[in-house]
């Protein structure tokens, strides 16, 4: 029986990990559930799943919270020092990481160091500190291992020994793949949330409507997997059944495919190394129309464009663009950006902030700190 810690178990990933752990009841345990606003979706999640412990992050839920479980023996605490201390508890083997955001960096941290299994989720943690990260997982000896379903393809691609000549992560081209340049500056919220190929949470679907999503996924890709920018190639693939695919040094390429379903990758990851049976859809070859390849267009998607050029500079650069893009894709749901404001108040940011080419901890938490208040001013509303 392996005992999860899920942090963000109301968002998109918790859900489904929660329903892959119903599945498999007789393997997983719900240890420690997390959210951060959600209450009333947390008090029902524990109702369910009887997990020893919950966290709500934030203070003014907490009463609501242990209303909520007073009947149940389960211990509830609250605030962001929670998040750290419950994940070192003894009886948890994995930590998955889903929450949302440049919040999910401390708790995954705090969990490195007591050797804990890290399902990452939380593509954040290593677009902000990937070195940083990397080195205390490889001095604690613990495995990092991608839920994002692109990572988790070429993580699946992978042949030990063999070494990558190049990575091809594909991007759906979210719901503006078609838009011109024109059309973009008028896009809505309503249309930026639809993606046609993926149901996420909000913030996630406007960071895939930008490519800012995709963008992280490459500076990602260099640290769970140890390549260097030019060896990470981003291809357009709307029909979302390719996940990812390894180019190996003699030619020959690998590829992960299957439905869109993200049950399958964070199940791999809680199973790792054995693949357990499941109900999920199959994929059926003989109702495939074309996959098509696009070269994704840069000028169209400047989020993109960033995000590599954040990481050729390294540094702390990464936490700059991370920073900005957390102000902004909140400032264009609650309508007091346009969409296209978003790329600029980023690379206006970039310019701004000071560059630090080596950080550690304490250089992230003031960089974000700076990002977000600079990204904030520029926005009018």
């Amino acid at each position: 029986m392996k005992r999860i810690a899920i942090l963000g178990s109301t968002g998109s990933i918790g859900t489904q990990a929660l329903d892959v752990i119903a599945t498999h009841s007789d393997l997983f345990e719900a240890y420690v559930l997390t959210a951060h606003n959600n209450y009333e979706l947390l008090i029902e999640q524990a109702r369910r799943f009887q997990p020893e412990v919950v966290v709500i992050a934030n203070e003014k839920h907490y009463d609501a919270v242990q209303r909520g479980l007073s009947n149940l023996p389960i211990k509830v605490y609250t605030g962001a020092d929670a998040l750290c201390d419950v994940v070192q508890d003894e009886n948890v083997d994995i930590v998955l990481a889903s929450m949302v955001g440049f919040a999910g960096l401390r708790p995954t941290i705090s969990a490195i160091q007591a050797k804990k299994v890290i399902a990452l989720a939380n593509k954040e943690t290593l677009v902000v500190a990937g070195e940083l990260i990397t080195r205390l997982a490889n001095e604690n000896q613990v495995p990092i291992l991608p839920v994002d379903s692109e990572h988790s393809a070429i993580f699946q691609c992978l042949e030990p020994g063999n070494r990558i000549e190049k990575i091809l992560l594909t991007a759906s081209g979210g719901p503006f793949r078609n838009c011109s340049a024109e059309q973009l500056r008028t896009v809505t919220k309503a249309q930026a949330l639809a993606h046609p190929t993926w149901n996420m949470g909000a913030k996630i679907t406007i960071d895939s409507a930008t490519m800012m999503n995709k963008g992280f996924e490459v500076i990602e890709a260099k640290w769970l997997f140890g390549v260097t920018p030019e060896k990470i190639q981003v291809v357009v693939h709307p029909q979302s059944v390719i996940h990812s695919m390894v180019q190996f040094e003699d030619g020959a390429v690998k590829a992960q495919l299957g439905v869109p379903d993200m049950r399958l990758p964070i199940q791999y990851a809680f199973s790792y190394p054995q693949r357990l049976a499941s109900e999920f859809d199959r994929l059926d070859f003989f109702q495939l129309k074309d996959l098509t390849f696009e070269q994704p267009d840069l000028e169209r998607f400047p989020c993109l464009a960033l995000a590599y050029e954040a990481l050729e500079r390294g540094g702390n650069m990464p936490c700059i663009v991370n920073a900005a893009n957390e102000v902004v894709n909140r400032a264009f749901i609650e309508d007091r950006i346009s969409f296209h404001q978003i790329s600029e108040i980023i690379a206006q940011t970039m310019q701004k902030i000071d560059f630090t080419a080596h950080s550690d901890l304490e250089t992230y938490l003031y960089t974000d700190c700076e990002a977000r208040q600079f990204a904030a001013s520029l926005i009018k509303n």
